[in-house]
C-alpha cells in the first residue's frame, strides 16, 4: 500500500477513526481520573464517628463519639476475641473485622483490659 492509498483509506474511514480515538481517550481520562481518587483517599486520615470504646476511654462499654482522627489520637486496636493490642495499620489489626475491634485510647488502657502487645506490630 503506497502513500496515496492510505491517505485515501483515512479518508474513507474518517469518522471510524475519530470515534476509535475519542473512546480510547475517554477511557485514558477515566482511569486517570478514578486513579487520581483512589491516591486522594488513601492520604485521607481515618475518622472515627461513633464506636464502642473500652479501657475507660468513654467509660466501660459506653457509646461515645470521637472527632481526632487515628493518627491524632494514638488509638491502638484489639479484637473482642483475642488477647492482643495493634496499631491500625498493623499486618494484625487489619485481619481484625469490624464488628470485633476494640478501641484504646493508650498502651496502658490496652494492658488494663487484659491485652498484651503484639510481636509483629513495631513500636509497641
Amino acid at each position: 500500500m503506497d502513500f496515496k492509498e492510505f491517505r485515501g483509506w483515512l479518508l474513507e474511514n474518517e469518522k471510524e477513526l475519530f470515534i476509535i480515538g475519542l473512546v480510547v481517550a475517554l477511557g485514558i481520562f477515566v482511569y486517570a481520573f478514578v486513579r487520581i481518587g483512589v491516591l486522594e483517599s488513601e492520604k485521607t486520615p481515618i475518622r472515627i464517628e461513633k464506636g464502642i470504646f473500652l479501657g475507660g476511654v468513654k467509660g466501660e462499654g459506653a457509646q461515645g463519639e470521637a472527632t481526632l482522627s487515628q493518627e491524632e489520637s494514638g488509638l491502638l486496636v484489639g479484637s473482642v476475641k483475642g488477647s492482643k493490642y495493634h496499631f491500625p495499620w498493623c499486618p494484625g489489626a487489619k485481619q481484625i473485622s469490624e464488628q470485633n475491634k476494640i478501641w484504646f485510647m493508650s498502651k496502658e488502657d490496652a494492658e488494663q483490659a487484659g491485652y498484651t502487645p503484639a510481636a509483629n506490630c513495631k513500636g509497641l
